[in-house]
């Protein structure tokens, strides 16, 4: 059974994870995302801190800027995220 929590108390589990996010797995990564989507809480700048693909934190991307774009090459799975700067 799943424990009901406040959308603040949400919010708080969130910013505590994203704290030390660089000893985290890819499963840990997954129950804060659902946890967001079930309160509708955006992560804004906090998704940049993972691969979109394979949910694992970045160790030591390549991070590349070209043409107002920030180009990010994830070391676990090769998937490459391009952000609008």
């Amino acid at each position: 059974m799943i424990k009901k929590i406040s959308k603040a108390e949400a919010k708080k589990q969130i910013e505590e994870f994203f704290k030390d996010i660089k000893c985290k797995t890819s499963k840990d990564v997954k129950k804060i995302k659902r946890l967001g989507m079930r309160h509708n809480i955006p992560l804004k700048e906090k998704r940049k801190m993972f691969c979109k693909k394979c949910l694992t934190p970045y160790q030591n991307p390549n991070i590349k800027i070209k043409k107002g774009l920030k180009i990010v090459n994830c070391k676990n799975c090769g998937y490459v995220s391009r952000w609008r700067l």
